[in-house]
């Protein structure tokens, strides 16, 4: 932060508390600047001396650790429990080793004041990013996810509430809300308002570099992006969100909010997050140990659905493709709607209801029971169908042998053996997703690829939407279990696929909930992603507790990079969702068009050496698709990143320069939306260079 931003800051706090100090002065008393400054000198203190403990702790635990697997080791087993009992309290010591040095360097950014009604007195909350305890009961500084923390980010002064994880809500009267300005351990400032971060703290944390940025968020965090964080984790969560509204980093602090409190419900394993490319996922990767995350897990979305098919696909060396030509078919709901028609009649075919019938037991299993066991059970599969029914037709059979004639009993159960699972289908998954696309080429002639279908079989190659249409399958028609792996799953950039692998998701994984992050006016793959969220709104959002929310307000880009991509922007969604973006101003875009190759390495070198010397980390150059990358790559410096405009999604840089493209020009509109991407992709400056 500059010396001018310092002095700016005092001042506004001055300003704001000027009239106050000026009382207490003249009463004798210590003025607020005088007792916020010991009291963060005495949580200073505090954390110095928890530091102290828990490297003394964390060094303790880990020689004991190293004593037991060492004695365990030489043929003690007995002594693994207390092994893995002293792993974890290291761990545990390690953890909070780490939490207190980062609190050193800012312990807090926010306080509130407030009454209850069962209570005499105001409390008074200091909320950081990380909690710190005086002991095991004394909170001195709450954690920014503990529940209380909400009436910081959303409530206004007076009376309002907070809701406790489990839904009960604490009525409170705030009185006073204040933002500190705390760096390195020193405090610059502090404001008091009626919302949290206010314009002028959150201004000053956008012009900083972008590492810089997202150390900052948890201060910055604003009511919109709050209200999505601590949304319910028993619902399924849609986000439309512009570029630079702070998606990814919402999912990342709603991961960490729900692990912090819903530890008893949720374990971290049951975690995925699901990206469409490895850059994104680095990204992404990158964030979650400030956030206090431990390893979860990431996947492509192509990799997700594979592993969901499991050995069906492992099996046999099937290869993952990128989308065909009728893509733009099998991505739509009209055809995965007619799949499963076609899949649940497949599975009544072989699934029979008739009445089951012994010459000397009589009847075993009814018609209408066995109906009823199809109707009430719409989610199992016909092979699951037919292990139920045999199960019964074995208990039936035990239920009327009479008592004491065993070896009547075990030849009966040997006449029924595999009664139902004799009629399993034979046939593979992908021989009945093979026999579906004839089925729908001869009712939609000319809508598919048949020619191109039959030699990708030939060669075991899928695209992600015959995956999504396989994992169907293997729902309606083989699979025996149910997938009870996952339990929360965070989709980003959730516009580049089509409805079909959304609704495979939700139709496999029936326990677990979705947060879905998006902005369809940035789908690079126009005819096979969304474009809108009719689609994903009426399959996803069906509960209760589901929900859609915007958020429109850009907080990456300056006025000047945020107006630019607003003209196209207009192009690209046809004005259906607009920025809003903070209002910090920078340096105009810049525009230079009929230069020579050379003419443009040399200007990206100015740009990067400028960028160098005022402060900033990242550059990148951002070109049309991969074999433009590829070439102009091979002539740039390795500190400067050159990347296609697919792979840049939810990816974002202090100064990003366009190489050889036009974001102006008259374009369609799936054109227009790869031109918004790369011009999203700049925090501070954004340069277009465009060839002669």
């Amino acid at each position: 932060m500059s010396e001018t931003t310092k002095q700016q800051t005092q001042e506004i706090a001055g300003d704001r508390n000027g009239q106050q100090q000026q009382d207490q002065s003249q009463n004798g008393q210590l003025t607020d600047q005088q007792l916020e400054l010991e009291h963060l000198e005495e949580c200073l203190g505090l954390i110095r001396r928890n530091i102290t403990y828990y490297e003394e702790e964390a060094a303790m635990r880990k020689a004991e650790t190293a004593r037991l697997m060492k004695a365990m080791t030489s043929g003690d087993p007995e002594l693994y429990n207390q092994a893995m009992t002293a792993a974890s309290l290291e761990d545990h010591a390690n953890n909070q080793l780490r939490k207190n040095r980062a609190s050193l360097r800012q312990p807090y950014f926010g306080r509130i004041d407030y009454a209850e009604d069962d209570r005499v007195g105001i409390s008074k909350v200091y909320i950081g990013k990380n909690g710190v305890f005086r002991n095991k009961t004394d909170v001195v500084i709450a954690d920014w996810r503990a529940p209380i923390s909400t009436v910081y980010y959303e409530n206004e002064m007076g009376r309002g509430c907070y809701y406790l994880p489990g839904g009960k809500p604490m009525e409170i009267d705030l009185k006073q809300k204040r933002t500190y300005d705390i760096q390195e351990g020193k405090m610059l400032g502090y404001y008091d308002s009626d919302v949290a971060a206010n314009d002028a703290l959150l201004i000053q944390y956008l012009a900083q570099n972008k590492t810089a940025v997202l150390g900052d968020i948890i201060a910055t965090i604003q009511k919109e992006q709050n209200e999505i964080i601590r949304q319910s984790p028993f619902g399924n969560v849609l986000v439309q969100g512009v570029a630079g509204s702070g998606k990814t980093t919402v999912a990342m602090h709603r991961i960490s909010y729900m692990l912090y409190n819903y530890k008893e419900r949720f374990m971290s394993n049951e975690f995925c997050i699901i990206g469409g490319n490895d850059l994104l996922l680095s990204y992404i990767a990158s964030g979650l140990p400030e956030l206090d995350i431990p390893d979860i897990k990431q996947k492509r979305m192509d990799t997700m659905l594979t592993h969901l098919l499991g050995k069906e696909w492992k099996k046999t060396k099937h290869k993952v493709m990128p989308p065909t030509r009728d893509a733009s078919v099998r991505s739509k709901m009209d055809f995965m709607l007619e799949l499963e028609i076609y899949l649940m009649k497949l599975r009544e075919k072989y699934v029979p209801t008739k009445e089951v019938r012994d010459p000397s037991l009589g009847v075993l299993l009814t018609q209408s029971n066995n109906e009823r066991l199809i109707a009430e059970n719409p989610e199992f599969s016909a092979t699951k169908l037919l292990m139920v029914l045999d199960e019964r037709l074995r208990t039936r059979i035990k239920f009327l042998c009479p008592d004491g004639e065993k070896e009547y009993l075990s030849k009966k159960l040997k006449q029924y053996k595999d009664y139902y699972k004799d009629r399993t289908p034979k046939e593979s998954i992908y021989e009945i997703y093979a026999e579906f696309l004839r089925y729908y080429d001869s009712v939609h002639p000319g809508k598919l690829d048949m020619a191109q279908h039959n030699a990708d079989a030939i060669e075991n190659r899928y695209d992600v939407y015959d995956i999504a249409a396989l994992l169907m399958v293997q729902y309606r028609i083989t699979r025996k279990k149910e997938d009870e792996e996952f339990g929360q799953i965070f989709i980003d950039e959730a516009q580049d696929f089509g409805m079909t692998v959304y609704y495979a998701l939700k139709r496999v994984l029936l326990k677990c909930f979705f947060t879905i992050m998006g902005d369809v006016s940035q789908n690079i793959n126009f005819e096979t992603g969304m474009n809108d969220w009719e689609d994903m709104r009426k399959w996803m959002l069906t509960g209760e507790k589901d929900c859609f929310r915007l958020l429109s307000k850009s907080y990456r880009n300056t006025i000047e990079i945020s107006e630019y991509a607003g003209k196209i922007l207009e192009r690209a969604s046809f004005g259906r969702y607009k920025i809003d973006p903070v209002i910090r101003h920078g340096i105009p875009v810049q525009k230079k068009h009929g230069m020579s190759e050379d003419a443009m390495y040399d200007e990206v070198e100015t740009i990067a050496k400028s960028a160098k010397e005022k402060g900033y980390e990242t550059v990148a150059v951002i070109c049309k698709d991969e074999q433009a990358a590829e070439w102009v790559s091979k002539w740039m410096d390795e500190d400067i990143r050159v990347l296609p405009i697919a792979l840049t999604k939810g990816l974002e840089f202090d100064v990003v320069v366009l190489w050889d493209l036009d974001p102006e020009e008259e374009v369609e509109q799936s054109q227009a939306k790869l031109y918004y991407v790369a011009s999203t992709r700049a925090l501070h400056e954004l340069h277009v260079l465009r060839g002669a």
